[in-house]
């Protein structure tokens, strides 16, 4: 069974203290100490972002959606363990997004785990119009047609003109939203009631926009 309590759907947010954390990677120590000033820094040099609050200090902004709360169960040798997982959904709705999963014996920490763990994965979105029946040069939607796959679940997205809104189902248009895409036509098939295989199959969608872009840039630097 699978379920979001409406009290659940969204987390109180809680304002982050940047003077009381101590960061543990050199990633985390170069923010505290201002050397690095915006996110685009960190994904322009290549770094991972293993601290969750990293986000917290270079986007303030960012949003969170619980998608999906399902119970899960492992045989042991004694007895079935049973667990929630949580599938949360972060975003800032400017260019920014991720996805995570987290496993707990409370739902509340599942949550937790589930936000640190998307926290984790935030890419950065190349917004566009590529839509031939819009053309305004905004970046309302997908710049390009692309698609993105997980298990069984493949999922296309395509440029759609303005005014349109998200066309998709209710997770991938959460997600869509939450990384900042206004309109957008979406397009899936296999088993798309996996929600999570859903979401990640919109994320690596979304992810390949950017190889997408680097292997144009390649193609014209050698015309």
């Amino acid at each position: 069974m699978a379920f979001v309590p409406r009290e659940r759907r969204h987390e109180e947010k809680v304002a982050f203290d940047i003077a009381a954390w101590l960061p543990r990677t050199e990633v985390g120590k170069r923010v505290k100490l201002h050397e690095i000033t915006s996110i685009e820094q960190i994904f322009h040099e290549g770094k991972r972002i293993e601290e969750a609050e990293i986000i917290d200090a270079l986007l303030p902004d960012l949003k969170s959606e619980v998608i999906e709360i399902a119970s899960v169960q492992r045989m042991t040798k004694n007895s079935r363990k049973a667990k929630f997982r949580a599938t949360v959904v972060v975003g800032d709705g400017k260019g920014h997004v991720g996805v995570g999963s987290g496993k707990d014996i409370e739902v509340k920490a599942a949550i937790d785990s589930a936000t640190k763990n998307a926290k984790g994965n935030v890419i950065p979105i190349i917004l566009g119009c590529g839509s031939w029946q819009c053309a305004c040069g905004t970046e309302h939607s997908m710049p390009v047609t692309t698609r993105g796959k997980c298990g069984s679940v493949e999922v296309i997205l395509k440029p759609a003109p303005r005014g349109l809104g998200v066309v998709a189902s209710e997770p991938v248009k959460k997600m869509l939203e939450l990384a900042g895409v206004k309109d957008c036509w979406s397009f899936s098939r296999g088993r798309t009631r996996a929600k999570y295989n859903a979401l990640i199959a919109t994320y690596r969608a979304l992810l390949s926009v950017e190889a997408l872009k680097n292997i144009s840039v390649l193609k014209k630097a050698k015309e």
